[in-house]
């Protein structure tokens, strides 16, 4: 947790939004794998995490910023409690820990919100993502289930966003922590695959570095040959001498921040001709997309020109015909670039998408594009001093995509079909960073990650 002055001073933000309303926010519950006492490992919702600060299941936080009042609710730990889990701090003291002066035992929250409804003030709370969370707000507000979600608060959610997609100096360090370990990480993959390795060998290798840490993966790791599916989260194929292996990899920091990095590693430690041509021209999507970050830009146009850059690159290797802009907006680059340059990453690895991705990512006189693989951006809207975003382009050869593409014939006129053809087994790059937007521009956060050609084949070939 950071200092109680921090979580204060974020309700007080908050607060300031939304005069004269009450605000519930709930944090998580445990989750079962197979049943009640067998656990996954805890995460707690990351908007009460970030104005509240605990990592414990079972609390709630109500802020009445109309009395200026703020209540953690939960309960206190018992005897038989203890007995499993050690001696745990008192409500209150996870209260004052947070800057909470108030406290009131879990049982209390609905009678507050049904004294609240009986005066005719409203309740407002975040869009819930878990099923547990639905069926708690239908219990504590009186109504159906079905009627939950429909039923969250814009004005609360847009105060959110607002609010947490700017990074204090605290939440920058936070994030620059975890970074660290995160380079150790994709350096000890890249000096581990070699040719006969098992996927799932490397996979727990980067595992293990992280829980020695006593933190958790981000999120599942994508580590596979076939890097030309995108969220391949199946790890069970042999390296080979000659292979391209994707590995998107991150991990949560103790405060709860993630890192999401991605490297593209040659397996034999040296990239073949046509691997390093096509990876060069990743590098070049990220490079100039990240030197025209600023505040005030479009992530969509930063899109836009990455996919432009890589447009410049595969037509001089033959893959695409014609303008370049053209090809760009027509949407035909995304048979080779078929998501999105990046989305915000704070608490959550694509933060606060559980509030509403469009919600998140559009708006601000940007509005989400309907075309195959621009309609996967998840940010479109201008860039603010204090966002932190991924930059993540690649070029992928998905042969599902190309035969299907060409059968129907689809934008024949600036795809070179039999190009594309000759490449169906080549798999997939992509490189990826975590960039602080600057009043003035970009930076890349935490230590250096081996990125060019040369720095991977270095950090492979001095295993």
């Amino acid at each position: 947790m950071f200092q109680p002055e921090i979580y204060r001073q974020r309700r007080a933000t908050l607060s300031a939004s939304l005069p004269d309303s009450l605000i519930l926010l709930l944090g998580n519950v445990d989750s079962p794998m197979n049943y009640s006492d067998n656990i996954f490992p805890f995460i707690q919702d990351s908007s009460f995490r970030y104005y509240f600060g605990l990592n414990e299941p079972g609390l709630a936080g109500l802020i009445d910023t109309a009395n200026d009042v703020v209540t953690l609710f939960g309960n206190e730990p018992e005897v038989a409690d203890i007995v499993w889990t050690g001696p745990q701090p008192s409500l209150s003291e996870r209260a004052a820990a947070a800057g909470i002066t108030q406290s009131q035992p879990y049982t209390k929250l609905g009678e507050a919100l049904a004294a609240a409804q009986a005066a005719g003030i409203a309740v407002q709370y975040l869009a819930p993502y878990r099923g547990e969370t639905i069926l708690e707000l239908s219990k504590l507000l009186s109504t159906d289930s079905s009627k939950v979600k429909a039923g969250f608060s814009s004005a609360l959610t847009h105060a959110v966003i607002a609010q947490r997609e700017i990074k204090s100096a605290e939440e920058i360090a936070e994030m620059e922590k975890v970074l660290a370990i995160t380079r150790d990480v994709h350096h000890a993959a890249m000096r581990a695959s070699h040719a006969t390795v098992l996927e799932h060998q490397v996979v727990g290798l980067m595992e293990g570095i992280v829980r020695s840490h006593d933190l958790q993966l981000a999120y599942p790791s994508i580590f596979s040959r076939n890097g030309e599916v995108l969220h391949n989260h199946h790890h069970h194929q042999v390296l080979q001498a000659g292979d391209l292996v994707l590995n998107d990899t991150g991990a949560t920091s103790a405060g709860g921040y993630a890192s999401d990095i991605t490297r593209t590693i040659p397996v034999g430690g040296k990239f073949s001709p046509r691997q390093r041509q096509l990876y060069d021209a990743v590098l070049a999507m990220q490079t100039e997309a990240i030197a025209a970050l600023k505040p005030g830009l479009p992530y969509l146009a930063a899109h836009k020109l990455a996919a432009k850059v890589m447009v410049k690159a595969m037509s001089k290797l033959g893959f695409f015909k014609g303008d370049a802009d053209a090809i760009v907006e027509s949407g035909a680059y995304a048979i080779a670039f078929p998501h999105g340059l990046g989305h915000q990453i704070g608490l959550d690895v694509h933060d606060m998408e559980s509030l509403g991705e469009n919600l998140v990512g559009y708006g601000e006189g940007v509005e989400r594009s309907t075309l195959f693989g621009m309609g996967y951006l998840r940010l479109g809207k201008p860039l603010k001093a204090g966002m932190v975003i991924t930059v993540e382009p690649g070029i992928y050869f998905i042969p599902a995509l190309i035969d299907a593409w060409q059968a129907e014939g689809r934008h024949g006129e600036m795809i070179n079909y039999a190009k594309f053809s000759e490449y169906k087994d080549f798999g997939g790059i992509r490189i990826e960073d975590n960039v602080l937007i600057t009043t003035t521009g970009s930076r890349i956060l935490g230590p250096h990650i081996a990125r060019t050609a040369e720095e991977v084949e270095a950090v492979m070939q001095a295993a």
